[in-house]
């Protein structure tokens, strides 16, 4: 158990979350019965070994992120999946009732976790082992080669144990069809990236010598072009999408809008996919709030995405 403040939030709660479920417990010092719930949910998180991470939100000292969550009451526990809210409960549950909520969402112990996250190029502690992970993917698309959902998640982890070509051909199938879908377009870009930094010599330079020649030729794109797939490489995606967007102001039409192609791509692997907790009205099963205006207006990694798109739109146009 952790406290969390906005300082941390967002790496400690909605990154933590694209790789391990994270209850956020709201409480206050005050409060009867969150007194009672702490020592359950501690126990819990105990019991439970690593299936989940438990923080804590003290609703009077971070009060914008109580508003965020639309909190009107505590204790209020939010359970937070890929970066976004997909149940919750209010009031002190009995150990019992707690497990079984948390039963509803958490993978079984030993089981794969799969969902998507966000930030696949920068290395982190997966929760799972990637040997019987990848065993499971492939026995489920062997089972099912229509399993998008296996595939992707496949080739998201071959791609992260360096396995490009066995991602390449994994994706061929995907890529043939018509219309491509736009998620493993995403991966054959951030693939194309991995593949320039191992191929070209350019993906061997530092980022000062981009620089240098960039600060002689602003219109010199080509050279931004490959100094985008190095950052896409290296995980520095926002830097990327920089450079790629500072070609596509300047000549949109260049190289038959080739730049365009990976920022989408960028954009569509960053997003977090949609909660299949809440139903339409953005209640859970309980009927709290889990995620209000606020909490949308105030997601950094949502804001974020949100922004580049505006950004794209107007270049575009």
């Amino acid at each position: 158990m952790m406290d969390v403040t906005i300082q941390n939030f967002e790496a400690e709660v909605i990154e933590a979350s694209m790789t391990t479920p994270v209850l956020v417990d709201f409480w206050a010092p005050w409060c009867g019965p969150c007194k009672s719930l702490g020592p359950i949910l501690e126990r819990v998180e105990t019991a439970y070994t690593g299936r989940f991470k438990l923080v804590k939100i003290n609703s009077d000292e971070e009060q914008q992120l109580a508003q965020a969550f639309g909190i009107k009451s505590i204790p209020t526990c939010v359970l937070l999946m890929n970066g976004q809210p997909v149940d919750g409960f209010m009031g002190a549950l009995p150990e019992g009732q707690v497990k079984q909520f948390l039963d509803k969402h958490l993978p079984a112990e030993g089981e794969l976790p799969t969902q998507a996250a966000v930030q696949e190029a920068q290395p982190q502690q997966e929760a799972f082992d990637a040997g019987s992970a990848r065993a499971e993917l492939e026995h489920a698309l062997a089972s099912n080669p229509g399993n998008d959902d296996a595939r992707f998640d496949l080739v998201k982890l071959l791609i992260g144990e360096g396995e490009l070509a066995e991602a390449a051909a994994l994706l061929a199938p995907a890529m043939a069809r018509i219309p491509v879908p736009l998620r493993f377009e995403a991966q054959t870009q951030w693939l194309n990236a991995l593949e320039f930094v191992t191929t070209d010599p350019r993906g061997q330079w530092e980022l000062a010598k981009f620089d240098e020649l960039i600060g002689q030729n602003k219109r010199d794109f080509e050279t931004r072009f490959a100094k985008s797939r190095l950052l896409i490489a290296v995980g520095q995606w926002e830097s990327a999408m920089d450079e790629l967007l500072e070609i596509i102001m300047r000549d949109k039409k260049w190289d038959d809008e080739a730049p365009r192609k990976p920022f989408v791509a960028l954009l569509e692997l960053m997003t977090p996919p949609k909660p299949k907790g809440p139903d339409a009205t953005g209640k859970s099963a309980g009927g709290i709030e889990l995620m209000g205006k606020a909490a949308v207006q105030e997601d950094p990694l949502l804001a974020m995405i949100s922004s580049y798109r505006r950004k794209l739109s107007m270049a575009l146009n």
